[in-house]
């Protein structure tokens, strides 16, 4: 049952509310709000058709769809993209086709991305000259891989 409650603002009326496709998802499908073509190698920034107004404390992550990745190569950008709680306006998702050869073709209303909305929490920042010393220290990117 849900804890958390979203506001919601269709701002394209022939567009249905965002839902889960099963019971027990994590995301939540968002669809196109308009027809386009993805060339190969081509990102664009799609409108979703709704704008939300997430609770304080946390965060929508828009991640791309598994489906669209695997048979397409299609990807979101930024993922995950950052919905804040602050913002207002339409949600966007920028794209992005990875084949190499076949174009992708959307028409409005298919799924094209999906949004994850997890609790975080505020951090402070606490300058040090030194920080506590731990077993991998400054090894670096790919010193826990071979």
């Amino acid at each position: 049952m849900p804890n958390v409650h979203i506001l919601i603002k269709r701002l394209d009326p022939e567009l249905g509310i965002p839902k889960y496709a099963n019971p027990g998802d994590a995301g939540v499908d968002l669809q196109t709000a308009v027809d386009f073509v993805l060339a190969p190698g081509e990102r664009k920034v799609v409108p979703t058709g709704v704008a939300l107004a997430i609770e304080y404390g946390y965060v929508g992550l828009v991640h791309p769809r598994s489906g669209l990745a695997a048979k397409q190569g299609i990807t979101v950008v930024n993922a995950p993209g950052t919905i804040d709680s602050g913002y207002r306006g339409e949600i966007r998702v920028c794209l992005l086709n990875t084949d190499q050869s076949s174009p992708a073709e959307f028409k409005k209303g298919d799924r094209i991305a999906q949004i994850v909305f997890q609790k975080f929490e505020e951090v402070q920042f606490d300058e040090v000259d030194e920080l506590p010393g731990t077993f991998r220290g400054k090894l670096g990117f790919g010193s826990t891989g071979r």
